[in-house]
């Protein structure tokens, strides 16, 4: 018999923490009516609105999202789009070729979408936007790459190739270096 006892001690102890912790938190009410009488009676405070940032700093922001876009993109189509045909495994019967053709496909809209975005942030900034406006048809030219990618098509990814480099010189004409970032296997998913 001690052993329900002990679980009948330990029960009523749990009980009795929860039921103090919730009351504890409380409601949010104040129980003394002196506080909220100076809290009305005190006078509203006038909250700074936030600046808007300067054209300088919007300007170099688009810069760095510039860079990170275009740098996501290229690294993505070099890893799985550049390497594996480089290396023949786009062609037919290859080991491994539904697997890259997979991935070049999954990395292929990934890299669009990060170019469009690095096109975009590049209208923030003149000078990159000066550098890129030729390359706007380039770029919505990769949108059925993908799937020509998936379908075998080897000269799809010379058209990756030759975007991204240009996007990259581009960029560097501009004061904005792109460097090759590997994106995750989630942020390819996610596009």
């Amino acid at each position: 018999m001690p052993v329900p006892i002990r679980r009948l001690f330990v029960a009523l102890t749990l009980c009795c923490a929860l039921v103090a912790g919730a009351t504890a938190c409380g409601g949010g009410e104040k129980s003394s009516t002196k506080d909220t009488a100076a809290v009305e009676a005190a006078p509203a405070v006038d909250t700074p609105t936030p600046t808007p940032t300067t054209s300088a700093e919007r300007q170099k922001f688009a810069k760095t999202r510039f860079v990170a876009n275009a740098g996501l993109a290229a690294g993505a189509t070099y890893q799985w789009i550049v390497k594996p045909w480089k290396a023949g495994k786009f062609k037919k019967g290859a080991q491994g070729r539904r697997l890259a053709l997979v991935k070049a496909g999954l990395a292929g809209a990934f890299a669009y979408n990060r170019l469009k975005a690095a096109h975009r942030n590049a209208q923030g900034d003149p000078t990159l936007s000066k550098a890129l406006a030729p390359l706007g048809a380039g770029i919505e030219a990769l949108k059925d790459l993908p799937a020509k990618l998936r379908q075998g098509d080897e000269a799809a990814a010379s058209a990756f190739d030759d975007v991204i480099n240009q996007v990259k010189d581009a960029g560097q004409s501009a004061g904005a270096p792109v460097k090759e970032q590997v994106p995750s296997a989630s942020q390819l998913a996610k596009g």
